[in-house]
């Protein structure tokens, strides 16, 4: 099945450039890529439910590939992409059989299940922190304040640029560092089209939320409190948790069904945070059964 890519104009002014397979009219999927990646690391997902009586659909989120990409880093708040994706999922076809999102594409997902969760019937998250177990560990845990220290760096005014030198040096190193078994010469070319095209965008997702470590002068998470009624998740939610994943520590996951009654969690003992890549058969396989029995 061939991968249909399109331009969506949002009446918003946003435009969101999309990938999708299925005939439209058929129940919706929706898949939201993180960083540093595009809506492309979904194609064979998108295949695969598309072939199976789905329309798969997975947008290049605002600021990343050939999408709109606001200059401002206020744009890059949360309550701006929630508007970008709640509007594609209504030009799309709501409410949606499910949304399915990783990493920063997982932080867009949790608050729209958590303001808007008409829009779809269910959640399936993918190595993406809860707010609320989030801001508990960049508050309380070492081992995660250590593995987020990295944020700190994406939101130097330099950063694009420092990761742009030695083609990419230190992004292709941050995948080889993780695991990084899946990455051929012709996904590195893919990833490097994105790049070229988008990189500050992505980075200022990280510049517009204070989720990250805290540090001179910085409070960042220190300073953040958030209600429960911005926690809670009512909506059946499968959080598929890869247990090697050197950026988001395991104990994320903990506590979760405080603020999700309609909660499953399966922890992969084998699988980095690029799980998507390393086993996206897998992934299908668990999202087809999330899909038949919730």
């Amino acid at each position: 099945m061939t991968i249909e890519t399109f331009q969506r104009q949002l009446p918003h002014g946003i435009t969101l450039s999309c990938r999708a397979a299925g005939e439209r009219g058929k129940p919706v999927l929706m898949f939201l890529h993180g960083f540093p990646e595009a809506a492309f690391v979904w194609d064979e997902l998108l295949e695969h439910f598309g072939a199976r009586g789905y329309r798969a659909v997975a947008p290049n989120l605002r600021g990343f590939e050939k999408s709109s990409q606001p200059e401002e880093v206020q744009q890059y708040r949360a309550k701006h992409i929630l508007q970008d994706i709640v509007t594609l999922i209504g030009i799309e076809g709501q409410p949606l059989e499910c949304l399915i999102a990783h990493d920063w594409g997982g932080a867009i997902a949790w608050n729209i299940a958590n303001q808007r969760p008409e829009v779809t019937k269910r959640l399936m998250i993918v190595n993406s922190p809860h707010p609320g177990t989030f801001l508990r560990e960049l508050q309380r845990s070492p081992k995660q304040q250590a593995a987020s220290a990295y944020m700190n760096f994406l939101i130097r005014d330099d950063a694009a640029a420092l990761l742009r030198e030695g083609d990419y040096r230190r992004l292709f190193g941050f995948f080889k560092e993780h695991g990084g078994e899946w990455l051929t010469e012709s996904v590195k070319q893919q990833y490097r089209e994105v790049w070229d095209a988008s990189l500050q965008g992505g980075l200022n997702y990280y510049r517009a939320s204070p989720l990250r470590p805290g540090r001179e002068g910085d409070p960042a998470a220190g300073a953040v409190t958030l209600p429960r009624e911005m926690l809670t998740v009512n909506i059946p939610t499968f959080v598929l948790w890869a247990m090697r994943d050197d950026a988001l520590c395991p104990e994320l996951v903990d506590g979760l069904e405080e603020y999700i009654p309609r909660l499953t969690v399966e922890r992969v003992p084998d699988a980095t945070h690029w799980i998507v890549h390393e086993r996206p058969r897998f992934v299908a396989d668990r999202l087809a059964t999330f899909l038949a029995n919730s």
